[in-house]
């Protein structure tokens, strides 16, 4: 062999060994029980780089969410709101262990999640539902304090829907003072205004070993918080300071001391609530409060059924498009037919790699790319016969088949490559899915119907060049 012929047979088989090095971990992770992937999940070890399954495929949870655009501050557009508000829900879902979740803007105000895996709404809603506005507030005593305690609690509904007193109540009570409900429905009298929130906590974890063993959320300020932090507790020694968490109190320690920048938020009763609370903090509160407008589940069942069907419609399209191939074009259909799987294997390892989320519109777009890889080998062999036919010498009549298809492949690609890039750019979920395996495969199938089957000629050429049948 040629030194250029040995180069690229290097690349393909690098390219070989490479593709099923990278599909090593998807099929060891499909390979376990869904309890062992549930247990891997919780704790993080789920493997990043695995092809994921999509909500339409895995079952879980839709849901479609409202900006209340009317909460947000003077100094935030619409836009810059919503896109902030995609990025904390999806740090929040990515602690959480859902990975490659789709979230995407619909229309002016409305953000759409998919959480494959999860099938319970309420878990879901819980998750991503929080504001997670974090506040530190003193607990106020006297005779102030007595005054509002009893104005607030004469009146049946004195909070609104977020927790907050009514306008008409807040401007009954003493100047500088607010009153919120904590966990367990009593009544705290704080300062209205609020010398530290959340806006710079550096890190929030779960503390399991809290008083009396329940579960406990550890926070820990940055530099400009802890100073902050240990200005408000050093000025308030001997009082109570509330831990509020979207404005519910959720404890009031003392302060015996001052304190130099971190705290806990006691009075959790699950694991569970803790672990929510500490993934909403250090994603960050969101721009402006959202709610859910609707909701859908998609039962596992209806996935694993979904699954079969595409496996098994695409299963049969390729064996008949592999039979078809080499009962026509015999010995050179073969060489397109191993082209054709070295392409479906390639483009699923790139799309394990780049761990990305395999939808059935996905599945589609990968039936579309391979269509458009045999579509090549027809070109490139029946011009390679038609030079035969013409009397040229069976290496010419490869070579120009080669350069005279390569006008028509190109064109073809290039149209669906931009087609597939206007889908991405403007399309969104399971569209924007289609797109980007539709884009891969076309690369790979470029590689595999051109590069690949013609390093196979150029090998048997100098080979066994009788074994050449179009």
């Amino acid at each position: 062999m040629s030194y250029k012929l040995t180069i690229k047979w290097i690349v393909i088989l690098f390219v070989i060994i490479g593709s099923v090095y990278l599909l090593l971990p998807t099929h060891e992770w499909y390979s376990q029980s869904d309890t062992d992937k549930a247990k891997l999940e919780q704790t993080g070890e789920r493997p990043k780089n695995i092809l994921n399954l999509g909500l339409d495929l895995r079952g879980g949870t839709y849901l479609l969410l409202e900006l209340d655009v009317s909460k947000l501050s003077k100094k935030e557009t619409v836009s810059e709101a919503i896109a902030r508000a995609i990025e904390i829900l999806r740090n929040r879902i990515d602690q959480y262990g859902v990975a490659e979740t789709p979230i995407t803007r619909q229309g002016d105000k409305w953000i759409a999640v998919q959480m494959p895996g999860i099938s319970n709404p309420e878990q879901a809603e819980a998750l991503i539902g929080k504001t997670a506005m974090l506040e530190f507030k003193i607990v106020k005593t006297g005779e102030n304090s007595a005054k509002a305690l009893e104005i607030v609690s004469n009146i049946e509904e004195p909070f609104d829907a977020d927790g907050l007193l009514k306008a008409n109540i807040q401007k009954k009570l003493p100047a500088g003072l607010t009153v919120l409900r904590g966990k367990d429905q009593e009544l705290y009298v704080l300062t209205k205004k609020t010398p530290i929130t959340g806006a710079n906590l550096e890190d929030a974890r779960v503390a399991p070993n809290g008083q009396y063993g329940l579960p406990e959320v550890a926070f820990r300020f940055d530099k400009a918080g802890k100073k902050d932090f240990a200005t408000l507790t050093g000025n308030n020694v001997g009082k109570n300071m509330a831990i509020i968490l979207d404005n519910v109190v959720q404890t009031a320690p003392r302060i015996n001391s001052r304190i130099p920048g971190e705290g806990r938020i006691t009075g959790l009763d699950m694991m569970d609530e803790a672990r929510h609370i500490a993934i909403v903090l250090r994603a960050g509160a969101l721009p402006a409060p959202v709610h859910i407008i609707e909701k859908r589940t998609v039962g596992p069942g209806l996935g694993e059924d979904s699954i079969k069907m595409g496996v098994k419609a695409s299963m049969y399209g390729l064996i008949f498009i592999l039979v078809f191939m080499m009962v026509y074009y015999r010995f050179s259909g073969a060489i397109a037919s191993g082209a054709l799987i070295l392409n479906l294997v390639t483009l699923l390892a790139l799309m394990a790699y780049f761990g990305a989320t395999l939808t059935l519109p996905g599945i589609a777009g990968i039936i579309l790319s391979l269509a458009m890889a045999v579509d090549a080998n027809v070109l490139i062999l029946e011009r390679i016969r038609e030079e035969k036919l013409l009397g040229k010498p069976l290496a010419m009549a490869i070579k120009t088949g080669y350069q005279k298809a390569w006008t028509a492949i190109f064109d073809s690609n290039l149209t669906t490559w931009l087609a597939a890039a206007f889908l991405f750019q403007f399309g969104s979920g399971p569209v924007k899915g289609f797109a980007v395996t539709l884009t891969l495969g076309l690369l790979v199938g470029v590689f595999t119907s051109v590069f690949v089957t013609k390093a196979v000629y150029d090998f048997l050429l100098t080979a066994n060049p009788e074994d050449i049948s179009i």
